[in-house]
């Protein structure tokens, strides 16, 4: 029996009155998934605790089979595992994104205009963060490159304490009373505004307005965190295993679990992804000896935090289209089961995360499913009355341990 987790961040939602007050799921035509629901068992599942954040670290770690209540020990250092950042005991690592702020004179006069700088190209991130770099480190900072707008800050010998927001949770909002506060608040506002000086005229960012792009102007600091201690999925559930994803909280939370992981050329963790290719990279990865593949799109998130519903209508018929199309047509007479479900919801109306539950549905190839429902849709999925109020437990159910 091969595995596949396929994961739409974000891809659940609420009713949209331009899409005639139905969600993405329900406007989008996904002949594939609608198999799978017509002949799986649907239902919905709690992905997110109460007590733990919304986000898509939380989230994740619950989709592969971690209880956070127990593991999660912050953010970023997940991602600063994808970058090859070794950190010690000791050390506290932050996201830091290159973002877009109104020209206010005043840091907390500001508004956030974009949480990622118009998804900022890798090429002109690196050299945005190549100019932050060596002044960050006057304040005894390490700044790493990611992917995109994605990079890592990490405060050697430090403590966790610093209160910080997610920059997608404050899109178009004023940044005053967002800004951190707490144990490291006055270092890392001090870089923030030393960002602010440096990036306002590099040429990257000349280039970007000239071409009518916003700007990379802000290093905004969070999601903080301490080294992962993470069981090894493989042994764990008796299974060779791979992730496929473009983020490197994914790919790091897949690295701290044991997940071989692979490059997609392409692949960008943005709206615009190489769809295909990564659908090819788990189809891969099963032929060449893996049991399992955790299958991560970012796409609809993205949708949802930028507000555009019809975007997210595309993404989700592309990930139906390009993805779960061939990976069936590839096993098709094999044993094949498949997990379909968001990580959580991002509604376009509110434009971040959610802790609702979300819809799921399990397919195995060999066996009929319990619970079907005529579409995969929020909808369908609830109308089934099957609930799973643990979202770490779906890994169980589609290992069958």
């Amino acid at each position: 029996m091969k595995y596949v987790l396929l994961l739409g961040d974000g891809m659940a939602d609420t009713p949209v009155p331009a899409l005639g007050n139905r969600t993405p799921l329900e406007a989008a035509s996904h002949p594939h998934m609608d198999f799978l629901a017509a002949h799986g068992s649907v239902g919905m599942v709690k992905t997110i605790p109460d007590s733990m954040p919304t986000g898509s670290d939380t989230a994740n770690m619950s989709c592969m089979g971690f209880d956070p209540r127990i593991y999660y020990s912050g953010r970023s250092p997940l991602e600063a595992a994808s970058m090859g950042v070794d950190l010690l005991p000791d050390d506290v690592a932050m996201r830091c994104n290159l973002v877009t702020l109104s020209d206010d004179e005043n840091l907390e006069d500001c508004t956030m205009i974009d949480y990622s700088s118009d998804e900022i190209t890798t090429d002109e991130a690196r050299q945005l963060i190549a100019a932050l770099a060596p002044v960050f480190a006057e304040y005894d900072a390490a700044l790493y490159p990611g992917i995109s707008y994605r990079h890592c800050l990490v405060l050697p010998h430090a403590q966790t304490g610093t209160d910080c927001t997610p920059p997608h949770d404050i899109i178009g909002q004023p940044v005053a009373g967002h800004l951190p506060t707490g144990r490291y608040a006055d270092r890392l506002l001090t870089m923030m505004q030393r960002s602010r000086e440096i990036l306002r005229d590099h040429p990257v960012n000349v280039s970007r307005r000239a071409r009518g792009l916003h700007p990379a102007n802000t290093a905004w600091f969070w999601g903080e965190g301490t080294r992962p201690t993470l069981p090894n999925l493989c042994q764990t559930y008796g299974v060779r295993g791979g992730v496929v994803c473009a983020v490197d909280l994914i790919r790091g939370l897949g690295m701290c679990a044991g997940l071989q992981t692979v490059d997609v050329p392409g692949a960008t963790g943005a709206i615009e992804t190489n769809f295909r290719g990564k659908g090819d990279a788990a189809i891969s990865l099963l032929r060449e000896g893996c049991d399992f593949v955790y299958l991560h799109i970012e796409s609809p998130d993205e949708c949802g935090h930028h507000g555009d519903p019809m975007k997210k209508v595309w993404a989700i018929e592309s990930i139906d289209r390009e993805i779960l199309g061939p990976i069936l047509d590839a096993f098709a007479g094999e044993d094949l089961s498949v997990l379909l479900m968001p990580d959580h919801p991002t509604p376009c109306d509110v434009r971040t995360h959610t802790r609702t539950p979300v819809p799921y549905v399990l397919w195995r190839s060999n066996e009929p499913g319990a619970h079907p429902a005529p579409r995969y849709t929020e909808h369908d999925a609830a109308s089934t009355g099957v609930y799973e109020p643990n979202g770490f437990r779906m890994m169980e159910k589609l290992l069958k341990k």
